[in-house]
């Protein structure tokens, strides 16, 4: 009985410290609260302090820099949907200073590789530039307003695993409604 309660402990302990669910987590659990905070502002885009598809403010300042990215370029919400979901799926919109398994030395919120493609480390790291990176490669692909989600940010990731980020898009989508209503 007391291993069954240490564990149930450690389960509820576990399920508490996440600073984020993801689309996988189980809606029987209640989102953390947001922490208090002012709304903030990332060029014209007022942030919320969340949650907002479930993330809080800090993760959808990255987000904001991700969207900002795209109107620089004149990119509309659906690509900038893109872009804030291929960003959940490869860092939970977390500007990560480390890689994985596949990728040891990936970093930021789309954990782009050393290889040159994607820029110096600073540039890897700092969301507005990995977004504008992003999105660059983005527009060079045959047919890139009318792909599949999905199957863009694939093309311009070249994960293992085509149809990986299609789960993240009704987030994605979310977030970009609420922090871009004009749609631009």
């Amino acid at each position: 009985m007391a291993g069954l309660v240490v564990a149930g402990v450690v389960g509820v302990a576990i399920a508490a410290s996440k600073a984020q669910p993801q689309a996988s987590d189980s809606p029987a659990f209640a989102l953390p609260a947001c922490p208090a905070a002012d709304p903030v502002t990332v060029g014209d885009i007022v942030v919320p302090r969340g949650p907002v598809a479930g993330y809080c403010q800090a993760r959808l300042v990255n987000a904001a820099q991700v969207i900002r990215a795209a109107q620089s370029l004149g990119i509309g919400t659906h690509t900038q949907a893109v872009g804030v979901m291929t960003a959940i799926g490869e860092s939970g919109l977390v500007n990560l200073d480390y890689g994985d398994a596949a990728g040891p030395d990936s970093r930021g919120l789309f954990q782009q590789r050393d290889n040159g493609a994607w820029g110096t480390y600073a540039e890897r790291m700092d969301p507005y530039t990995a977004a504008l990176h992003f999105f660059q490669k983005a527009i060079r692909v045959p047919g890139w307003q009318t792909m599949e989600p999905t199957a863009l940010a694939h093309a311009v990731q070249r994960n293992a695993d085509p149809g990986y980020y299609a789960k993240y898009w009704p987030e994605a989508e979310q977030i970009v409604a609420a922090l871009n209503p004009a749609g631009r």
